[in-house]
C-alpha cells in the first residue's frame, strides 16, 4: 500500500506528495511550465492556425505505405465529432503541462484546429460530444498510480473541488479553452462525464452515442498517444469507426519520447481514418 505521507519526485524534479495539492503550487507550476516553453513559442509562435510546414514534413506519411490505405465516410445521423479534454491544462500557456505539450500544440496548430472543427460540425448539425478529464478530491486517495497519473496528481492538473462543487472552476486548467465555450456551452453539445485515466471506459460516451444512434466518430483533442490514442482504441473496440483527425491534437515532448510522433505511428495502424483539419472540415461540410 502507498504511503501517502511519503513524497516523491515529479516530472519537474520537485519533492511532492501527489494526493495533496495546493492552487498556490498550482500557480507556481503553470509559471514554471510557461517560462520553460518561451524558448520554443519564440521560434514556432503562438498563433498558428495549421499545422506548420516543418511539422507537416518532419511527420509525413510515408510515399510508399506498406500498409493498406482505408477510409472512413461521414453518414449524417450517425456520424459525431468527440473531443477529448479541450481544457486549458492542455491548450493554454496558463495550462500546467504547457512545458511540455507547448512545443507540439503550437507546431500542430491544435487550438486553431479544433476550433475549425466545431465550426464546422455546428454548422453541418453534427452531434458534438466532449469527454473531459477531471480530478475530485477523493481522487487524490487513489493507492496506486502510473506514471503519468501520479504526475497528473501531483501537479493539480485538471484539479476541481467536487462533482457538485464550481467553485474556482471558471477560468481554471479544468476549465474549456475561452474560444471553445461558445461551441461547448451552447446546450446542444454533450458533455460527457469525466474520464479518469485515459480512456472512456470509466464515463458514459459509448452511452451517450449509442443512445443517439452514432457509429461512426471523427476524434480530436488532447493528449495524441494518451487520451485521444485511449479514446480510439476504445471506441474501435467497441464497434465504432474513427478517424483521427492528426493535426487536431498533440503530444508532450520529454526525454522518454515524442507522444504525438508515438501516436501517429499508431493512428495510422489502426484508426479507420487519419486526416488533416482542413479534409476533415470539407468532408464535415460536404455531409451537411
Amino acid at each position: 500500500m502507498k504511503n501517502h505521507n511519503h513524497p516523491h519526485t515529479d516530472a519537474c524534479g520537485c519533492d511532492v506528495t501527489p494526493e495533496r495539492v495546493d492552487m498556490a503550487r498550482r500557480r507556481l507550476m503553470a509559471g514554471a511550465a510557461g517560462a520553460a516553453a518561451a524558448g520554443a513559442a519564440a521560434i514556432t509562435g503562438t498563433t498558428a492556425t495549421a499545422a506548420t510546414d516543418e511539422a507537416r514534413v518532419y511527420y509525413a506519411d510515408p510515399e510508399t505505405p506498406g500498409l493498406p490505405q482505408i477510409d472512413m465516410d461521414i453518414v449524417p445521423g450517425r456520424t459525431a465529432l468527440v473531443v477529448t479534454d479541450p481544457q486549458i491544462d492542455f491548450l493554454s500557456e496558463d495550462g500546467v503541462t504547457w512545458g511540455v505539450v507547448g512545443e507540439s500544440v503550437t507546431e500542430q496548430g491544435t487550438v486553431d484546429n479544433i476550433e475549425k472543427l466545431f465550426i464546422a460540425a455546428k454548422a453541418a448539425g453534427m452531434p458534438v460530444f466532449i469527454s473531459p478529464h477531471y480530478y475530485y478530491p477523493h481522487d487524490h486517495d487513489w493507492q496506486f498510480e502510473g506514471t503519468l497519473e501520479a504526475t497528473m496528481h501531483a501537479i493539480g492538473m485538471f484539479d476541481r473541488l467536487g462533482p457538485l462543487n464550481l467553485d474556482n472552476f471558471e477560468g481554471s486548467g479544468a476549465d474549456w479553452m475561452p474560444q471553445y465555450k461558445k461551441y461547448i456551452e451552447d446546450g446542444k453539445t454533450v458533455v460527457c462525464s469525466p474520464h479518469k485515466v485515459y480512456s472512456p471506459a470509466q464515463n458514459d460516451l459509448n452511452l451517450q452515442m449509442r443512445k443517439r444512434g452514432i457509429d461512426k466518430v471523427i476524434l480530436a483533442g488532447m493528449s495524441a498517444n494518451l487520451c485521444t490514442q485511449a479514446h480510439l482504441y476504445e471506441l474501435l473496440e467497441l464497434g465504432y469507426e474513427v478517424a483521427v483527425v492528426r493535426d487536431a491534437t498533440a503530444g508532450a515532448k520529454v526525454p522518454e519520447g515524442d507522444g504525438y510522433l508515438a501516436a501517429i505511428i499508431n493512428f495510422r495502424m489502426v484508426a479507420n481514418g487519419v486526416w488533416w483539419t482542413d479534409e476533415a472540415v470539407e468532408r464535415i461540410s460536404n455531409s451537411a
